[in-house]
């Protein structure tokens, strides 16, 4: 779906919620960029704002036109640009892939200007007990934790906040994420396509499988 849809009604969203708040002109860094499909949504949402990203991998060729993509191991290396760049972080589904997230957010503080935000998303501690999806929608979608043999461990909102302080980053909001869209129709795709990845999305997005914190760089 075509994020340009959203740009009235941001708050559907939890990420378009947060992407919507960045500075009218201001830079976004998203870690862990992948594929850059989320990225692709952030430009269709606002195409003002200047995108950079990084990934171990990634693809940049499918990136918005202009990306900035450098890439980078997040567990040991000093991302390449300079001090107080950003004017907001995402980090979606990362820190549950590394074994110290530490690192990365002394990082990502760093290139923070005083009074930006990051964005951090991860799966709900709880997944590690959800049922595999079985049948024929089997290895669709990640449903339990471990559905995934790169997640090292899941990372409480906690944990995620305490480390965030120890960088200079003040929790200023946490919760469930959800696209409440996705979440409305999980009801009818249970009966209606109840072997589909769109069926397993929409359920993850009514569970609350994924959860999240915003935090700030102070200000000196």
């Amino acid at each position: 779906m075509n994020w340009k849809l959203w740009r009235g009604v941001p708050w559907i969203d939890t990420r378009s919620a947060f992407v919507s708040g960045v500075p009218a002109s201001g830079c976004l860094l998203d870690l862990g960029s992948s594929d850059g499909g989320t990225l692709t949504h952030f430009a269709e949402l606002r195409a003002d704002i200047s995108l950079a990203a990084a990934d171990i991998f990634g693809n940049p060729d499918a990136y918005p036109r202009g990306t900035d993509f450098q890439r980078a191991d997040f567990e040991s290396d000093e991302l390449p640009w300079q001090d107080s760049t950003f004017d907001a972080i995402t980090c979606m589904h990362v820190v549950e892939h590394l074994s110290n997230p530490r690192h990365l957010l002394r990082q990502s503080a760093r290139l923070l200007k005083p009074g930006g935000r990051m964005y951090i998303e991860t799966p709900h501690p709880e997944t590690v007990t959800m049922r595999t999806v079985t049948g024929k929608a089997a290895g669709c979608v990640t449903m339990n934790f471990h559905d995934d043999p790169t997640h090292v461990r899941p990372v409480p909102i906690a944990e995620l906040e305490r480390l965030a302080g120890e960088c200079g980053l003040a929790t200023v909001r946490s919760g469930t994420s959800r696209n409440l869209l996705f979440a409305a129709s999980y009801p009818v795709l249970r009966v209606v396509r109840p072997e589909t990845r769109k069926r397993y999305v929409a359920q993850q997005h009514w569970i609350g499988w994924s959860v999240f914190i915003i935090a700030e760089k102070r200000r000196r």
